[in-house]
């Protein structure tokens, strides 16, 4: 197997990831990122006056069951133990996040033991909902009103931009509600935060002798031509010049502000209440236990629609979208010796767990390409 010249755009996890696993299997790459950082939108960095270390584009917080990731993630950073506790102020008041056993007692200003709560919250459902089609449907038929619109409906008008009656069941995955006083946001089995943050783990993921990264680089197609293979994890309509329109995103503000001392006691607090404009405040000290810091650092979090000129976040994924999507497959099906990866590039809504585990299979399938097993076209994952 010759040595390729491999060429991957974008810093963050998915091309850093491929960028080491084809460099160890004796590959030459190229990383380009248009901005002045590597680690994309999980970059983060201290902060000179208070030293908390900050999610510059926001809280990003690993947790997976998927123990190669967890032991790879590891590889090049020691993260420490932390659990995702969220609280979310509704009407006045503090509540636990997810809806658990404690959240149900509180607000309803029972004593309900496990059995008790879920024969109470099944008589709040809404049972004239067959097969939920939307998230409100969703919402109604397992949880009922009085908690949907407590906790749920105002979020996600914020969040999403429109109504919950407009967005698909499928965002609400799962039942909201847990009938014990687990108050851990995440169901996995490794959860942490990397030591000295993400920056210094991507840093160490591309520090290798057949890695090259150029930052404050932009691509254009031509590029490609210099290389055997392009990995391209930027938007996948950005690639084609947006020619058959642009595909929906949302983006987020942040009003980033110190504060000396504690402001709310924990890393996040979200307001489900449609009166107060911001989804949530995170106070990043918090997100690193194992430090102490006398000052903080804060951001509030507001949710729009994506600009031209934005960073994108979330996909949107309506119907229209779902519709441009596929138009955009076919084209870059068509394009020879590309490979669209991440969430970007796949123009799905992916946690860093799966973007690390798609990144290394995806490696993994060009490398068997090379030796005549099986054959990795413009997917690895179809979007």
């Amino acid at each position: 197997m010759s040595n390729k010249r491999i060429l991957l755009v974008g810093a963050g996890l998915s091309g850093a990831v491929i960028a080491r696993k084809l460099a160890e299997a004796g590959h030459s790459a190229v990383v380009l990122d248009e901005r002045a950082h590597i680690a994309g939108n999980c970059f983060t960095e201290r902060d000179s006056d208070t030293g908390v270390m900050v999610h510059v584009y926001g809280p990003h917080i690993f947790h997976t069951d998927d123990e190669p990731v967890w032991d790879y993630v590891n590889r090049f950073q020691t993260f420490m133990p932390y659990v995702n506790r969220v609280k979310t102020t509704s009407g006045g008041r503090v509540f636990l996040l997810p809806i658990n056993l404690h959240t149900i007692n509180q607000f309803f200003g029972k004593t309900l033991r496990p059995d008790e709560a879920r024969e109470f919250i099944a008589s709040l459902a809404d049972t004239s909902i067959g097969e939920p089609k939307t998230f409100e449907e969703q919402a109604l038929k397992f949880v009922g009103r009085d908690l949907y619109e407590a906790f749920l409906k105002g979020y996600t008008v914020k969040q999403w931009g429109c109504e919950p009656s407009q967005l698909p069941a499928s965002i609400l995955k799962r039942l909201p509600v847990r009938f014990n006083y687990d108050d851990n946001y995440f169901f996995h089995r490794f959860q942490g935060m990397p030591e000295n943050g993400y920056t210094e783990m991507v840093e160490r993921i591309l520090n290798h002798e057949r890695i090259e990264v150029r930052l404050g680089t932009r691509f254009t197609r031509p590029d490609a031509a210099s290389f055997d293979h392009v990995f391209y994890s930027g938007p996948l309509d950005g690639y084609f010049d947006f020619e058959l329109g642009r595909l929906g995103y949302r983006t987020l503000d942040f009003d980033r502000f110190s504060y000396n001392g504690d402001y709310q006691g924990c890393a996040v607090m979200n307001y489900g209440d449609l009166d107060i404009p911001y989804t949530r405040i995170t106070e990043h000290k918090h997100f690193s236990p194992w430090e102490t810091h006398e000052k903080s650092i804060c951001y509030r979090e507001y949710s729009r629609a994506c600009g031209p000129s934005d960073i994108p976040y979330y996909p949107v994924r309506m119907a229209d979208e779902k519709a441009l999507l596929e138009r955009y497959v076919e084209l870059a099906r068509t394009q020879q010796n590309v490979t669209f990866v991440g969430r970007l590039g796949t123009y799905r809504y992916l946690d860093m767990d799966v973007t690390i585990r798609e990144a290394l299979d995806t490696g993994d399938a060009y490398i068997n390409a090379l030796q005549g097993k099986g054959a990795l076209g413009a997917f690895f994952v179809n979007p």
